[in-house]
C-alpha cells in the first residue's frame, strides 16, 4: 500500500521544514533504511534495542541519513535501522510487557520533533507495540476494494487497541496513497472512501507517480530530485505534513504508519 514511501516522502517534506526527525524503521525487510541512504556501522538496530529496551542508548545508536550529508539540508534526520531481527516480536500474542518494549526505547527521543515509525503490512506485534509508542496513527490506503476493507477493518482493531491498552492513541487520518486521475475505479472508491471515514480522509491524495522506486532506489529525497513530477510530490508531501501537524500544541507527537 506505499506505507515506506509515505513515510520517506513525510521524512523528506519534515527535513526541508527544519523538523528534528527520527524515522524508527519497524519493519524486517528495512526498506525504509534503505531509502534514507543509511549504511549500518556500529550501532545496534532497532530490534537489538528492543531486546533490552531499559539499556538501550537511543542516541548513540542512531544513523544518519545520508540525505542531510549530501548537501539536500543541514537539519536532523536520524534513523533507528531496521533489521530481520524485528521479527522475533511480530507475533500476535505479545503481553504489555512486550508491547511497552518501543515505548522504554523511545523516552531517548526527546531531541526530535516528529518521530515516525514505519511499520510493517501487518496487525500483529510490531505494529501494536508502535501503537503503543504512539499518540497518533496515520493509515496508508490505496483506492482499492481490498485495501479500502482492510483500512475499515484496521480503524475497528485500532478502536479496540485502545480501549485496552492505549486510551490516548487516536488516528490521524488516512492517505490516499498510488490515486490514478484517470482511473473510473480509484475515483469510485476515493468516494467510497470519503463516504465511510469522513474528515479522517486526508488531503492532499498522493498520486502514482512513475519514478518513485527510482528515487527510493538511488537513496535520494524526494524535494531535491529534479523534474517536475518530483517537485510536484514533494509539494503535496509538504501539504499533507502541514495538515498531520496542524493544531498539534506538542514538540514531541509522534507518528505511525
Amino acid at each position: 500500500m506505499g506505507k515506506t514511501s509515505v513515510t520517506t516522502g513525510l521524512a523528506s517534506a519534515a527535513l526541508a521544514a527544519g523538523i528534528p526527525t527520527l524515522v524508527v524503521d519497524l519493519d524486517p525487510h528495512a526498506d525504509a533504511t534503505t531509502a534514507l541512504g543509511v549504511q549500518p556501522g556500529g550501532q545496534q538496530d532497532i530490534g537489538r534495542m528492543l531486546k533490552s529496551p531499559r539499556r538501550a542508548r537511543l542516541q548513540d545508536n542512531v544513523a544518519g541519513s545520508s540525505w542531510v550529508s549530501n548537501g539536500s539540508s543541514d537539519g536532523t534526520l536520524d534513523v533507528a535501522v531496521g533489521s530481520a531481527f524485528t521479527g522475533v516480536y511480530d507475533r500476535p500474542d505479545l503481553g504489555r510487557r512486550d508491547l511497552r518494549r518501543l515505548s522504554a526505547v523511545l523516552a531517548g527521543a526527546s531531541n526530535y520533533e516528529l518521530v515516525l515509525v514505519d511499520c510493517p503490512p501487518s496487525l500483529n506485534g510490531l505494529t501494536r507495540m508502535a501503537w503503543s509508542a504512539s499518540d497518533r496513527v496515520v493509515l496508508v490506503a490505496e483506492p482499492g476494494l481490498f485495501s479500502v476493507a482492510g483500512t475499515e477493518r484496521t480503524m475497528r482493531a485500532i478502536q479496540l487497541f485502545r480501549q485496552e491498552f492505549a486510551p490516548n492513541l487516536a488516528p490521524a487520518g488516512i492517505v490516499a496513497n498510488r490515486v490514478r486521475s484517470g482511473s473510473a475505479e480509484h475515483t469510485f472508491r476515493l468516494a467510497e472512501m470519503e463516504s465511510m471515514f469522513g474528515e479522517l480522509l486526508l488531503t492532499p491524495h498522493i498520486p502514482e507517480q512513475a519514478n518513485w522506486q527510482q528515487i527510493q532506489g538511488a537513496a535520494h529525497s524526494v524535494h531535491h530530485w529534479p523534474g517536475d513530477s518530483a517537485k510536484n510530490a514533494a509539494k503535496l508531501f509538504d501539504a499533507l505534513l502541514e495538515s498531520l501537524l496542524e493544531g498539534q500544541g506538542t514538540a514531541r507527537d509522534r507518528r505511525q504508519r
